[in-house]
Parts: structure tokens; C-alpha cells; sequence
């Protein structure tokens, strides 16, 4: 009897590995595809950090981009691709594996309805830890005033490896995170039941989950989209030494106190963020529909 309890418990251990194996594999399959979008939409992504950080018209940062020709347009792309070729794989796979855990271990029990959001609350604090130095290392090379002396990828690692970690890799780390955690726990918090409440008006499982996404990164960008920038703010300049109240007061006075010139390039940011979770999204679930 004692035997049979053992392998019974080894086989639903081996059932949950596979499991939470697939949710990674199916994270970095939908994020790898997506990084299609990542490439088309770059210099979309190029003008609005333009406009995050000069705070500029549209069309004053295309001029920019303009002059400074093709060759420059695209650098500051590689960062990006490898967090988005990581970032679905740890990010669903993570989630998932915190879902499990969290049903089995908390005490006292979450409900069940909470347990997606909480789950997406740890793979967001995982996420910035690990691609915050990522971003950093974009941010300075998107920044055209370093163009001169930060011209490779090479230069800036090792201009941000010989600072300490608070003002290198990790400067705008408590922004990050409290973006990151928020936004991924509102995702997955609101992704399923978005997704079933588009099924039950009709719409086909793949685009429920498409608009599911989309609407979703909608309600999560707006909100969250002043961290976007104030981080690309402190993390373009290498040798700013602000803290993120420093920082803030600074960012607020150059923008004249105005929500407007705040928010300046925010419908780019939503738009390229609803194309990419929204195909994300219908990936994935689509995967795991295939796979269950």
C-alpha cells in the first residue's frame, strides 16, 4: 500500500514538471515569433524613447532618426531581441510554476481566483531582477548623445561594469520592478477571464485570446507608462547619479507639470505593446490548448 502511494506521487511530480516544462517551452515559442514585431516596430519604439527622453513631437523625432541615417536606426535593437526571446519563456514559465506552488503551499489557502495574479506578481519580480541590466544597456544605446563615446555594445558594457551596480546595471531597478510586477500580475490576473468573456460573446478561441492581450497591455501601458518614462530617462545617461525622487521632481519640471507632455508618445507605446501582447497571447494560449 505504502509502495503504490509513492509512485502514484512520483507520477503526478512527473506530471506537474511536464506541465510547468511546457508553460517555458510554450512562453519562449510565442515570444520568439513575437520578436518578429520586436524588429518591424523598433524604429516606432526608437521615436518614442526619443520622445521620452527630449520630449518631442512625432515628427521631430523622426527628423532625428532621419539625420542621423538607416545605419544608426536600428542600434540598440540586440538588447531588446534577447528580452524578448527570454522574457515569455521565463515569464509563463514562471508564472506557472509559482501558480502551482502557491495552490499547494500557501497557507492559508489563496483563493483561486487570485492565485494567476499573485503568481504573475513573482515572475514580474523575477523578470526585473534578471533584465534590468538588459534594458540599461538599450537605453544607453538608443540615447544618441553617446553615440560618440559609447559607440558598441562592448563600450558600454564595460563603462557600466566599472560603476557600482546601483548607478551601472541596475540604476531605475525600483521603477522596473514595480512596473514589472504590477503589469504582470494585472496580465495574467485579467488574461483568462478576458479571454473566456470574449468565447462566451462568440468569439473564436484565437480571437478571444488575441484581444484578450491586446485589451489587456491597453489598461496596463496607460497607467504604468510614466515609469516607462522616468526609467528611460535615468537609465540613458550613464553618469547620472539621481535617485528616483530626485529623478521624478526633475523628469515632472521638464515637462512643465503637465500630464500631456508626460504622456507624450504614450499612444505609440500602447499600440506597439497591443500588437506584441496580443500576438503573444494567441500564441501561447494557442500552444497550450494544442498541448493539454
Amino acid at each position: 500500500m505504502g509502495g503504490n502511494s509513492n509512485d502514484d506521487q512520483a507520477v503526478v511530480e512527473s506530471t506537474d514538471s511536464t506541465a510547468w516544462f511546457r508553460s517555458y517551452l510554450h512562453g519562449g515559442t510565442s515570444s520568439l515569433i513575437s520578436t518578429l514585431t520586436t524588429i518591424i516596430t523598433f524604429p516606432l519604439y526608437k521615436t518614442v524613447f526619443r520622445q521620452q527622453l527630449h520630449s518631442t513631437l512625432v515628427r521631430e523625432a523622426v527628423v532625428q532618426l532621419f539625420k542621423e541615417g538607416p545605419l544608426k536606426l536600428y542600434r540598440g535593437v540586440a538588447p531588446p531581441l534577447l528580452m524578448r526571446s527570454l522574457n515569455g519563456t521565463l515569464l509563463f514559465g514562471l508564472q506557472d510554476t509559482f501558480q502551482q506552488k502557491l495552490s499547494i503551499w500557501a497557507e492559508p489557502p489563496l483563493p483561486q481566483n487570485l492565485l494567476p495574479s499573485m503568481a504573475g506578481l513573482g515572475a514580474g519580480v523575477v523578470e526585473a531582477a534578471l533584465f534590468t541590466p538588459c534594458e540599461r544597456v538599450q537605453n544607453v544605446l538608443q540615447n544618441s548623445r553617446n553615440d560618440s563615446s559609447l559607440p558598441t555594445i562592448r563600450s558600454v558594457l564595460l563603462k557600466l561594469s566599472s560603476r557600482p551596480l546601483a548607478s551601472g546595471y541596475y540604476t531605475a531597478f525600483l521603477p522596473i520592478l514595480v512596473r514589472n510586477a504590477l503589469g504582470n500580475s494585472l496580465y495574467f490576473g485579467l488574461k483568462d477571464p478576458m479571454s473566456k468573456a470574449l468565447r462566451d460573446y462568440g468569439f473564436s478561441p484565437v480571437a478571444s485570446s488575441f484581444i484578450s492581450g491586446v485589451l489587456n497591455s491597453m489598461m496596463i501601458s496607460l497607467p504604468l507608462y510614466p515609469l516607462s518614462v522616468l526609467v528611460a530617462n535615468m537609465q540613458a545617461q550613464v553618469e547620472a547619479d539621481r535617485g528616483v525622487k530626485s529623478s521624478w521632481q526633475w523628469l515632472w519640471a521638464a515637462r512643465n507639470h503637465s500630464l500631456v507632455l508626460l504622456y507624450r508618445g504614450g499612444g505609440l507605446v500602447i499600440f506597439r505593446s497591443c500588437i506584441t501582447w496580443g500576438i503573444t497571447t494567441a500564441i501561447y494560449d494557442q500552444l497550450k490548448r494544442h498541448s493539454s
